[in-house]
């Protein structure tokens, strides 16, 4: 009775698209290997790699992924850190077009490419991650990986020159102190003092 009764608990603590950890699960399990193996045959819980579990998510199209944000943060035991495609670099209006299948993660702990919940993840870690994804962090990711872009550098780098008067200064070179290489401080600094140095 007791087993069923924990069972169950296990059950209704269940979020559907929520990722856990074994040790989440174990909190509310004194057998938590036997619960989690019989959550995992009835379909309630999905194995993603070695100790983590999903919680399954139906819609009108079928089983969505898991949570991205919930699946990060709970490969990472960490919530500083922004996933972001490197197809985002279009929204700048710096000329960009090209059309990437990965997924990068920025963050403090982890180097890598992870396969977790069905998706691939490119892992790259640093001594700070941002919790949210910003103009300024696009930007500064985008010199970062300059020699990754298949368009044309050169003619990116200009366009960004000419239009940095269109963002903050301030934050842009704060992002840049906090998440660029010293050449893409270097190259955002001689940038800035080039698009000043035209304006005047």
């Amino acid at each position: 009775m007791r087993q069923t009764e924990t069972l169950n608990r296990l059950k209704a603590s269940l979020v559907p698209g929520q990722v856990y950890r074994r040790a989440d699960l174990a909190e509310l399990s004194s057998n938590v290997d036997r619960h989690l193996a019989k959550l995992v045959t009835e379909g309630r819980l999905k194995k993603l790699s070695q100790g983590m579990y999903a919680a399954p998510r139906e819609t009108a199209f079928g089983e969505a992924p898991p949570d991205a944000d919930s699946l990060l943060r709970t490969f990472l035991k960490d919530d500083h850190f922004v996933v972001y495609g490197p197809s985002q670099f279009n929204s700048l209006g710096l000329g960009t077009t090209q059309l990437y299948n990965r997924l990068l993660v920025f963050n403090r702990k982890r180097v890598g490419e992870f396969t977790l919940g069905g998706r691939t993840y490119i892992f790259y870690r640093w001594r700070e991650a941002p919790k949210k994804l910003t103009l300024e962090f696009l930007i500064v990711e985008l010199l970062n990986r300059l020699d990754e872009l298949a368009e044309d550098r050169d003619q990116v780098v200009e366009r960004l020159r000419a239009k940095l008067k269109e963002f903050n200064r301030r934050k842009l070179l704060h992002a840049a102190s906090r998440y660029g290489t010293l050449s893409t401080q270097k190259k955002l600094e001689a940038l800035m003092t080039s698009a000043e140095t035209k304006d005047a």
